[in-house]
């Protein structure tokens, strides 16, 4: 595996405590590197089995969009982010208007699946009906080691060709670089920010699967005048819609799973952004036993491209008070992720230098106690479940290659990871002991959720 330089630097936390907390940087793309001119357009996600997974356009002859020829890479790192694998393919450009760019990121419902999306072509302005930029997909199996062929899904979305009449005027589609969604009932999400006239103008709409990917639809519209947007699933089921606005960033919510939208979008007075693509993701919530729901939104601050920052909401979205400047100067995309042991990952354009464009790329990984200057931690965070039973006993804690869970009449078994994903399901027979094998568990944090025979749901926590 490719060593990268690392730059380690031990924060004082503004708390009592003044906790020292580790905070890093690694670096992995600069201008020239593996002969490309320029890299831009990072997507990050942690892949199933705590691997962290980040895709990168790499612009070959120059840093413009679409309809250069750009490759999709994609690197993958086992030690939370210090060190990265060789870069290796995903959709290989072979000359203008034979290009792919702007990838996006989800788990599929596979056991150790991702699927990506991105788009290649003519590119977003020069696109038409019958000469339109093409949508693609690509799955992993593997947890991000190997992916399959692109494979050509624009007949869903727009073009002549679009399987549904009232999109085939379109004019062109393109989606939010970054992370996508897996939401809890299995539905794959992405968003599109899609011209559908002549004039230089972009809307937006969530593109979504509910066969794992084989066929796509598309919502009604969320916004007009958007760009690049993000999804997450809110603690009751609705779905946030953050988009690209220079000034006071909007958002919309879905209340059926991302069909239909609000008639029009509202803006949060807390995040102040030029126009950037960011993202959006689910950290905590009380659906999966933490005391506390938190989204974390990465995006510069300001009105230029700079001090990418992350934010953190505590009310679902409604407001953002917490805000730290990860990246203090020139700095555009990123993409954020959570590792298995609760710390949090961001991939980044920066030029330390001050110009803007030229970037390189860097993943930078912190704690929430950093983040918040100490005011905010996950350990203090307390296991809350109106239904729990305190019955439900864990051991050894922490563990190591089996834990065992006692508790009377189990018939179900669930361990979630810290973003709330299920990565393990057992089915038992009544037992009132359970010994479970969690050797291929990446070090981190877990919740075990149970349900008895009396359909009880009881709720625990362990780490690895």
């Amino acid at each position: 595996m490719k060593k990268i330089l690392t730059l380690l630097l031990v924060m004082t936390a503004i708390a009592a405590s003044a906790q020292d907390t580790l905070f890093t940087r690694t670096e992995l793309y600069h201008p020239g590197d593996y002969g490309s001119t320029n890299y831009r357009i990072p997507a990050l996600i942690t892949a199933k089995d705590g691997t962290i997974v980040a895709v990168t356009d790499k612009r070959k002859y120059n840093e413009g969009d679409l309809p250069q020829d750009i490759d999709i890479i994609c690197n993958r790192s086992t030690d939370g982010g210090q060190t990265w694998s060789e870069p290796y393919t995903i959709a290989q450009g072979t000359g203008v208007n034979h290009g792919f760019g702007d990838c996006a990121l989800a788990w599929s419902n596979d056991d150790n699946g991702l699927i990506a999306v991105f788009v290649g072509g003519p590119g977003l302005w020069n696109s038409t009906p019958s000469n339109p930029i093409r949508s693609y997909k690509s799955y992993s199996y593997d947890n991000g080691q190997t992916w399959t062929a692109p494979e050509d899904i624009t007949n869903f979305i727009f073009g002549d060709s679009c399987i549904y009449q009232s999109q085939t005027t379109w004019r062109a589609s393109f989606f939010g670089s970054g992370n996508g969604l897996l939401t809890s009932t299995g539905r794959i999400m992405f968003v599109a920010a899609i011209r559908e006239g002549s004039a230089q103008s972009l809307n937006n709409y969530a593109v979504y699967s509910d066969d794992n990917g084989l066929t796509w639809q598309v919502s009604g519209r969320a916004s007009v005048g958007g760009d690049e947007a993000k999804v997450t699933e809110l603690v009751d089921g609705r779905i946030l819609m953050s988009i690209r606005h220079a000034g006071k960033r909007w958002y919309n919510i879905s209340e059926d799973d991302g069909e239909t939208w609000q008639p029009t979008t509202s803006i949060w007075n807390d995040i102040t952004a030029p126009a950037c693509n960011g993202d959006l993701i689910r950290y905590t919530s009380v659906n999966q036993g933490f005391n506390k729901n938190r989204l974390l939104h990465s995006v510069p601050y300001g009105s230029q491209r700079t001090d990418v920052s992350v934010y953190i909401s505590y009310d679902e979205g409604e407001t953002w008070p917490v805000r730290k400047t990860i990246v203090p100067y020139s700095s555009a995309y990123s993409s954020l992720c959570i590792l298995p042991d609760g710390t949090i990952g961001l991939y980044v354009e920066e030029n330390p230098n001050g110009d803007m464009g030229n970037y390189l790329t860097a993943f930078y990984n912190f704690s929430l106690e950093w983040l918040t200057d100490g005011a905010d931690s996950l350990e203090d965070d307390a296991i809350t479940d109106n239904t729990a039973d305190d019955s439900l006993k864990i051991y050894p804690v922490p563990a190591s290659s089996s834990i065992k869970i006692e508790s009377e009449g189990l018939k179900r078994i669930k361990i979630l990871d810290v973003k709330g994903q299920t990565v393990k399901k057992i089915s038992v027979r009544g037992q009132n002991v359970v010994e479970i094998d969690i050797t291929k568990l990446p070090s981190g944090t877990y919740f075990i959720e149970s349900v008895d025979f009396s359909g009880k749901t009881k709720i625990g926590r362990f780490v690895k």
